[in-house]
């Protein structure tokens, strides 16, 4: 059987590092480096002939420059005789750009999927993607994770009144999220309809739902500006929330989000570490991470096992 091989991109070694030791071996040796023109170098420092090879690149900072560094791994990794490539994508660059909503838009997510495809990519593990209809956009297999059992632990471990909470969702894309967490816990769902005038600007707000007295919790798969779930938690507060938290996935927090976190009613805002997450919470005394590399390595150690993964789905490995 193969051995197992990984790699770590330049987006989140930290999350790498945890995986290659929860999986009790050695991150593989890879030096990425810019030539003075800017263009990506990648230099895989160590056999990979025959080898089961996983690169995990997460699509979070410069993200046109670590997903072209992750094609270039690939491609790198490919043409030096691997068995076979797997990508661990915990954000998927892109996945908003999921759909043509005006005439003329690009579907960038499925170019990613091409594109990954095309670099020599046997295999995509993602986590939460923001339409589980992009995994239709590749012929390779993709796996997509889900951090509901984590968040679910999380909710039972550290809100003391959790049976006496409201799942909320932003926004009605995000309801069979919540429907399912609502459900797995036995509480009530409420969510919220939103009228955007353009991207990342949100104009009004109606609950549907009842939250008096509940601790409200909305959960989301991302929050990039932050807007949308800060309008949401006034919008509870209002409607007679005890208090209200607030669970993404994926953490982007880009422009005003922490300053607009540090005014908001939030009680706490878990996070996972899909994306760096150390220098937001020096930040933001408010933000909260639960760790998911152990969801992935798991994921990677029975890909590589050829067992099955859907027990991940519903359960967190210990």
């Amino acid at each position: 059987m193969p051995n197992i091989k990984v790699f770590s991109g330049s987006s989140h070694t930290d999350l790498a590092n945890k995986i290659a030791e929860r999986l009790g071996i050695p991150l593989g040796k890879v030096v990425t480096k810019k030539f003075s023109n800017q263009e990506t170098c990648v230099e895989i420092g160590e056999s990979v002939r025959g080898e089961d090879v996983y690169i995990v690149q997460s699509g979070c900072g410069d993200i046109n420059d670590n997903l072209m560094e992750l094609l270039i791994m690939i491609n790198a990794c490919k043409i030096a005789s691997s068995h076979r490539v797997t990508a661990v994508i915990p954000l998927f660059p892109y996945a908003r750009q999921d759909k043509k909503d005006k005439s003329r838009a690009p579907i960038s997510a499925k170019l990613v999927a091409n594109m990954l495809s095309v670099a020599g990519a046997d295999h995509i593990i993602t986590m939460d993607l923001h339409a589980s209809q992009i995994q239709g956009f590749f012929d390779i297999p993709v796996d997509n994770l889900y951090a509901e059992p984590a968040v679910l632990k999380w909710i039972r471990d550290n809100i003391p009144e959790w049976k006496n909470s409201c799942i909320v969702s932003p926004d009605a894309g995000g309801a069979k999220r919540v429907t399912s967490i609502a459900d797995r816990l036995n509480v009530e769902f409420a969510l919220i309809h939103k009228e955007r005038r353009k991207a990342n600007e949100v104009s009004s707000m109606v609950l549907v739902g009842d939250v008096k007295d509940r601790v409200a919790i909305l959960v989301d798969d991302m929050a990039d500006t932050c807007g949308t779930i800060c309008l949401a938690a006034e919008k509870l507060q209002d409607a007679g929330a005890l208090r209200v938290y607030a669970i993404l996935t994926h953490g982007i927090f880009s422009g005003p989000a922490i300053s607009r976190i540090n005014n908001a009613v939030f009680e706490n805002v878990v996070v996972t570490n899909t994306i760096p997450q150390v220098e937001k919470m020096k930040l933001c005394s408010k933000i909260s991470v639960i760790d998911i590399s152990m969801i992935l390595a798991e994921a990677i150690r029975r890909t590589h096992n050829g067992e099955s993964v859907s027990y991940l789905f519903s359960n967190v490995p210990m």
